[in-house]
């Protein structure tokens, strides 16, 4: 990834939504207190490790807006002040959301795809990191991906390998538009051991299934 990051970096929107979704169910399922929410404005995590966010939120006509900060890698702030990172984005924007969060000095990055690809303002010389790389390397990284979600399972680090390819087959199986409950409950229970606490596949699919991505 590039620093401070650019439009390419990111992976197309339908592959961030399908890894946004699995990351939220399998921490939702595996966690008392998880940190992943879905609700109507789209995916988010609120801490990504030092009160770091992310929300990916998708539209219709395939637009998606991706949005955060990373509070130890995002300077973006210009002779003291942030820089607006809303200048000249398009009107379909949901722009209430976004001008509450530029108000709470929320961002390090937002981003916005249309017309195939990701866009975002023009970073003033200025700028030398905006975080994306600290608050969500998944989006330019499969491999990302698959260790943090693998994390989700409170497991000990030496069963994550062989759990990133369990996760790995069932994003497969979403990609082929496959994915249904008996693979959400398959993925659950890989890493089911004596004396820790069930996974909750009942979060998991109620995830899944207002996210859309099982069959």
């Amino acid at each position: 990834m590039h620093t401070p990051s650019r439009p390419e970096d990111l992976d197309h929107p339908e592959q961030l939504w399908s890894r946004a979704v699995i990351m939220a169910m399998v921490d939702a399922a595996c966690s008392t207190r998880t940190e992943f929410a879905l609700d109507e404005d789209g995916v988010w995590c609120h801490s990504t490790g030092g009160d770091g966010w992310w929300r990916l939120s998708v539209f219709a006509g395939g637009r998606a807006v991706f949005c955060g900060q990373d509070p130890d890698g995002s300077h973006t702030h210009v002779d003291g002040e942030q820089i607006d990172f809303l200048a000249g984005g398009p009107d379909w924007l949901p722009w209430d959301l976004l001008r509450d969060d530029a108000a709470g000095n929320m961002f390090g990055f937002v981003y916005w795809w249309e017309n195939g690809a990701w866009h975002r303002i023009p970073y003033p010389q200025e700028v030398r990191e905006d975080g994306l790389d600290g608050a969500a390397p998944w989006v330019g990284s499969h491999e990302e991906f698959l260790g943090l979600t693998a994390s989700s399972f409170d497991v000990p680090h030496v069963h994550e390998r062989a759990l990133a390819e369990t996760v790995d087959r069932f994003a497969a199986l979403v990609r082929e538009g496959r994915a249904d409950a008996g693979a959400v409950t398959a993925l659950l229970t890989a890493a089911a051991a004596e004396g820790r606490p069930a996974p909750r596949v009942d979060v998991a699919l109620d995830i899944a299934t207002r996210a859309g991505i099982l069959a």
